[in-house]
Order: C-alpha cells, then sequence, then structure tokens
C-alpha cells in the first residue's frame, strides 16, 4: 500500500471506528453503513466537494444529503475528521438528551447538515429541490465572466430509499427536468432490518433510474477508490441527465461475524465484534474513539483547503458587485431571507363586495403582485394550478433548459412536492407547493419536516371544505384543519376575505422560521365593507374582532375562513332581535396564541363563557375557545365526512347558514343563563 493510500485508509478507517464507538457506547444506533460506506464519504467529501468547514453556509458550496439518515454516525465522523464543529465529546453523546448528534441528522444542530432526514426517501427527494434551486440561481444570477453559481448536491441513498415511493416521484421529476447537477449513490447492500431484501425487492434499479432519464453507472465493490472516483468524475461531467451511481457494498464490512447481516443494520456490534473487527482493519482494539495524529494533519489541511475555496469565490463575488450591484443585492436579500424594502405596498385591496370572489381567485391577484416585484418568489402545483391559482402569469414554467421559469409542475406528485419545496426554500428560495387541501394527506412526512427544520415553507391549500360540493367526501376535507394545527411550529392561515388574505401575506412573506399552510375556498366568500366592521388589519394578530355590540355581549360568535360571513349574518339577525353578539374572525389560531394574554382576554373576555364557534370542519380542538361542551359554547363544524351535492344544499344539511348560527347562538345563551341562575341557587344554599 503506497503512503496515499495508507493516509486515505486511515481516515476511511477513523471514520468508520469512530462510528463503531459511539453505537457501542450509546447502545443504540446503526453501525453497518457508516462501515460500508466510509470509503464513498471520503471520496466525495476529500476529492469532489466543494466546503468549507468553518463557514458550513456559504451560498456555493457543494450539498451532501444523507438520505439515509439512521446511518447518523457516518455523518458526523465525517464533520469530525473535516474539522466541522463536532467534538469528540459530542461523538461520545451520540443519541443522547440534548446532544448535537442526534439519532437522525437535524437541521439546524450542527452547520453543516442541510436537511433533516430519517423518514426513508424524504432525503432524496429533498436534494431535488435543492438541485432546482441552484439551477434557477445559476441561471438568474451567472453572468458571462461571472459564475457565482455552479454547486452540485449529492445524496447517499440506501435500499430503503429506493423502496419508498417519494423516491420514485422525486427521480421522475428530477429526469424529467435534466437536472444534471444532482447526483445520487445508492448504497446497494441488500439488506433491511428483516434481512435480505430478496424477502420484499427483486426490481432492476439500474433499469428503473435509465427508465426515468438518469445518467446510471455501477460500482462493483464500495472500498475501490478508483473505481469511485471515475465514476464521480464522469457523473460530474454529465451536462444532460441527473447522475445516478449503484454501489455495491457490505453492511458492517470488516465485522468477521455480522458482515452482511441485519444485525449490522440498527443495533451495536458488540465489544468484543468491535474489537476483532478493528484487528480487521489494523487498528488497536484497545482504543476507543481513537483519532490518529496523521487523521488530525488531514483535518487541518481541509481547513485550510475549505477556507481558500470560500476565500476565492469571495474575491470573484467582489468583482461580479462591482459590475452588477443590484443583481449582488439581491443575492444578499436571498441569503439572508429578506424583503427589499417596502415590498408590501405592493399588496392590492379589494373593494366591498356582497358575492365577493374565491380566496383562492384574491389569491391569484395576490401572487402575482408579489412575484411582479420579487424576483425570487415562485412556486406551483401538483397538476392542478389552474384550479388553484397558482400561475404566476408573466412567468415562464421552469422546465429543461428552461431554467428561468418560475410556474412549476410538479405533476401529480403531492409527496414529492413538498420534499421538494422543502429543498428550494432550504436553499433560500421563496417558495410555494399547491395542491387540494384534502391531499395535504399524501404530504404528511416532508410537510412535518417543513415544521422541524422551521423552515418558511408556503403551503396553499384550496377547495377547504365541504363547499367544494358535488365531487363528495373522498374530496371534501373534514379533519385536516385541526390535524395541521396539532403540528409544533405550523402556522395554519384560513381567512375570511380577500383583503385578510392579502394583510396576511405581509406576515407569510417575512416569516423566516415557520412553514404556512394557507387554507382557501372555491366557492366564493363576501369581502367586508371595512367601513362597517373592523380593518382587516386585525387579521395579523390572528383572531380579532370584526363585529361588536355596543355594551357587553351576549355571545361571542367565533368564525374561520368561509364561515365568518354566517357569524356576520347572524349577528346583524340576533341585532335586530335585540340580542347583542360579537364577531371574531380568527384566521389563525397559532398566531393569536402567541399574542400578549391582555390582547387574547380584550379579544375573548373569560367573563363572556356564551360562545360559538363556527367552521366548515372537524370540531376537535375548539374547546379551548369555547369552553366545556355543552356547559358553556358550542361549535358548529362537521362531525362525520361530507356528501356530493351541489354548495348550497350541503351548506344547509350540515348546519352552516347564518340562521343556523342564530338558533345555536340563542341555544348557548339560554344554556349559560339557566347554569349561571343553576350556580347562584347553589352558592345561596
Amino acid at each position: 500500500m503506497s503512503p496515499k493510500q495508507n493516509s486515505e485508509q486511515l481516515v476511511i478507517n477513523t471514520i468508520r471506528t469512530l462510528s463503531m464507538d459511539a453505537v457501542q457506547k450509546a447502545n443504540s444506533g446503526h453501525p453497518g453503513t457508516p462501515m460500508s460506506m466510509a470509503p464513498v464519504a471520503y471520496t466525495i467529501w476529500d476529492k469532489f466537494m466543494h466546503h468549507n468547514p468553518k463557514n458550513p453556509d456559504w451560498p456555493n458550496r457543494d450539498r451532501f444529503v444523507l438520505s439515509a439518515g439512521h446511518a447518523s454516525m457516518l455523518l458526523y465522523s465525517i464533520f469530525h475528521v473535516n474539522g466541522y464543529g463536532v467534538s469528540l465529546n459530542d461523538i461520545k453523546t451520540f443519541r443522547q438528551l440534548h446532544s448535537i448528534c442526534a439519532g437522525h441528522p437535524e437541521y439546524g444542530l450542527i452547520p453543516g447538515i442541510e436537511s433533516t432526514t430519517g423518514p426513508l426517501g424524504q432525503g432524496v427527494a429533498t436534494s431535488v429541490g435543492m438541485a432546482i434551486a441552484e439551477k434557477w440561481l445559476s441561471t438568474y444570477f451567472n453572468r458571462p465572466g461571472h459564475e457565482i453559481i455552479n454547486y452540485k448536491i449529492f445524496a447517499l441513498a440506501g435500499d430503503g430509499c429506493m423502496m419508498e415511493g417519494i423516491s420514485s416521484e422525486a427521480a421522475s421529476l428530477a429526469g424529467h427536468l435534466g437536472l444534471s447537477n444532482l447526483i445520487w449513490i445508492y448504497d446497494n447492500n441488500h439488506i433491511t432490518i428483516e434481512g435480505h431484501t430478496a424477502l420484499a425487492f427483486s426490481e432492476d434499479v439500474a433499469a428503473r433510474f435509465m427508465g426515468y432519464n438518469w445518467h446510471v453507472q455501477r460500482v462493483g465493490d464500495a472500498n475501490d477508490l478508483e473505481l469511485l472516483e471515475e465514476a464521480f468524475h464522469r457523473a460530474i461531467e454529465e451536462t444532460e441527465q441527473p447522475s445516478f451511481i449503484i454501489v455495491d457494498s457490505h453492511i458492517g464490512y470488516g465485522s468477521p461475524n455480522k458482515q452482511d447481516t441485519s444485525a449490522a443494520h440498527g443495533e451495536p456490534l458488540g465489544e468484543e465484534e468491535i474489537r476483532k473487527t478493528k484487528m480487521n482493519y489494523g487498528w488497536d482494539p484497545k482504543k476507543k474513539f481513537y483519532v490518529p495524529e496523521e487523521v488530525k494533519e488531514y483535518r487541518n489541511s481541509v481547513v485550510e483547503k475549505g477556507r481558500k475555496v470560500e476565500e476565492e469565490w469571495e474575491e470573484e463575488f467582489s468583482k461580479y458587485e462591482f459590475e452588477y450591484p443590484e443583481l449582488a443585492k439581491q443575492f444578499k436579500l436571498i441569503q439572508n431571507r429578506e424583503m427589499p424594502d417596502g415590498w408590501d405596498s405592493c399588496l392590492p385591496t379589494f373593494p366591498p363586495d356582497d358575492k365577493g370572489p374565491a380566496t383562492r381567485i384574491s389569491n391569484s391577484k395576490i401572487l402575482n403582485a408579489i412575484g411582479a416585484n420579487i424576483p425570487w418568489f415562485f412556486g406551483g402545483a401538483a397538476d392542478v394550478g389552474s384550479s388553484t391559482k397558482t400561475y404566476l402569469d408573466n412567468a415562464s414554467s421552469f422546465e429543461k433548459n428552461v431554467y428561468s421559469g418560475r410556474n412549476f409542475h410538479f405533476g401529480v406528485r403531492e409527496n414529492a412536492m413538498a420534499a421538494v419545496t422543502n429543498g428550494m426554500v432550504l436553499s433560500k428560495i421563496r417558495a410555494y407547493a399547491s395542491c387540494y387541501f384534502v391531499f395535504s394527506d399524501y404530504m404528511r412526512a416532508p410537510l412535518r419536516l417543513s415544521c422541524l427544520m422551521q423552515q418558511p415553507v408556503i403551503y396553499i391549500f384550496t377547495h377547504d371544505s365541504i363547499a367544494l360540493g358535488e365531487d363528495g367526501p373522498t374530496h371534501q376535507p373534514i379533519e385536516h384543519l385541526a390535524s395541521l394545527r396539532a403540528i409544533p411550529n405550523m402556522d395554519v392561515i384560513r381567512p375570511s376575505d380577500a383583503n385578510e388574505l392579502s394583510v396576511l401575506w405581509k406576515y407569510i412573506m417575512e416569516e423566516k422560521d415557520h412553514p404556512v399552510a394557507l387554507i382557501l375556498t372555491r366557492q366564493g366568500v363576501p369581502t367586508f365593507d371595512r367601513n362597517k366592521y373592523a380593518s382587516s388589519k386585525g387579521a395579523l394578530r390572528g383572531a380579532y374582532i370584526l363585529a361588536d355590540s355596543t355594551g357587553r355581549p351576549d355571545v361571542i360568535l367565533i368564525g374561520t375562513g368561509s364561515e365568518v360571513q354566517f357569524c356576520i349574518g347572524a349577528h346583524e339577525k340576533l341585532k335586530r332581535q335585540g340580542i347583542k353578539s360579537r364577531v371574531v374572525s380568527m384566521p389563525s389560531m397559532s398566531l393569536f396564541e402567541v399574542q400578549d394574554p391582555e390582547y387574547r382576554e380584550e379579544v375573548l373576555p373569560s367573563s363572556i363563557r356564551a360562545r360559538l364557534a363556527v367552521e366548515a370542519g372537524s370540531t376537535y380542538g375548539w374547546g379551548r375557545y369555547i369552553g366545556i361542551k355543552n356547559v358553556d359554547g358550542g361549535v358548529i363544524g362537521m362531525r362525520d365526512f361530507g356528501e356530493s351535492a351541489p354548495i348550497a344544499d350541503l351548506l344547509k344539511e350540515f348546519g352552516l347558514t347564518a340562521d343556523h348560527v342564530v338558533a345555536e347562538a340563542k341555544r348557548v345563551i339560554t344554556r349559560i343563563r339557566k347554569n349561571s341562575k343553576t350556580t347562584k341557587k347553589r352558592v345561596k344554599a
């Protein structure tokens, strides 16, 4: 073995042994893949990736996504030997409380983790969004003689990622778009938790990816550094297709008893097996968490190399900024997730209209106003853009070799769409994804990851209730509002009219660390007369008094979205009957909950127990605002699935009318008064 080969093996075996020791100390984890994939990871990071360990977030770095997130110790060991912010003490606390070395890679815990991964297939799908972002950014910003954006995206996947349907959705889209900046590595070790993949998986993966229009290669031995290097060279030189490299490997490589078995996948090897494996590596079996001096020297060289790479880019960017100051300014705004000064002056206002447009229609006007002023704002739909009204009218489509486009056609791929949009937003693009609300079910895993990573992804869901009508229960969302509201960090927004929606877009666009689910109607809703009712600016606080009575209200009517109109209608009817009511529009529970207690008490005084919530969705979750069912307030909502029928018939059938709100409000008032009298009698007694 030459000195160079010996030094390379030292780094590779350090990655392997650190991973083995960390899993053993934690008594939990997945040692097998780090052991088999260490040579592949070393080759990528040492020979092909442009990165700076001391500034892992510099804009033109290459990205590495560990889609096989269970093999997280591979990533942490790579970080350690490359000089990232992972110490030996961090590795020794792998999978322990408050450790930065979590069980699966968590975005934000360690600079250098490009995406939270763990749910299999999500990482590779997210990497497609990163590749899309690079194509758009390089097309928009690069100029002759100034190539400031030209990075690659590497993603390492396993058999599980290949089996998950989302990888097929994402790979199909990437091949269609010709994302030549994208390289997936498939760890073909034939082992899953239950045993050999032959139990459930026998397809020709290479043929599958050739069918997706990918450039496919195969490396027969994960330990052959020369073959790996040749394969990556060819992948990087490919200019028409994304690249797929199948690497045949041995899970738990070097373990005398557990190599090529499921026992190497998801459990510690055991002290004796680690001792024997280290001996097979030529490692001192007595040393734990050992990093040779040569590897420490290697780390220093990587840090210095990274410093020079970024320094050269900064020099180039300075020249670019001198020649193209406006573009450079926009680039910096993108990197800082900031909006141009005065950007919100573009937000339209809408005149009063008793009939009014659907909020999906008014949203289209708002999208286009924003898109005309902010070039890096764009997105698309899962084949329903003409229905969700999310096209940017003066923009082209993002297509193969037309990477300047801003209208995205994700195809009928809701799951992949959400993950791809995660990747775009992780790349600092201000992106949105859209489909019918009921199909947010298909997007659950990537949508949840948006929340975990605290990425400001914009989800635009339309056809938000039973009021979509004749398509029936399969397309009528019932439990979805409550379901999304239950996810931490998710801001669910359901505006009542066009002006609430326009005001709330100011919040949406300036949000930096929360995804937003915007819930919009298919049917028309009134645009309220803001001279008669309160200003729509109150929507920015999540809930506000839209209409009120003189003096203390007898009942508070709380509505969201299209049902606020029924609260307003009931308010006017109750007024004529001498009953005082207050209408509270609550477009966002989460925004209301972060307001100061004084404001929340002002809107919903605790002394007023007679409350009625009205929403065309599940009644679940309304208890915090209406009190105890059948004691305090009530809810008009959905307690079962809808039906197939015209909208007017459905609304009447399920009690979503002003007249029904009046009747229920009276019942609530009567019940509260009756209970109050009973309580007073008990107190006197």
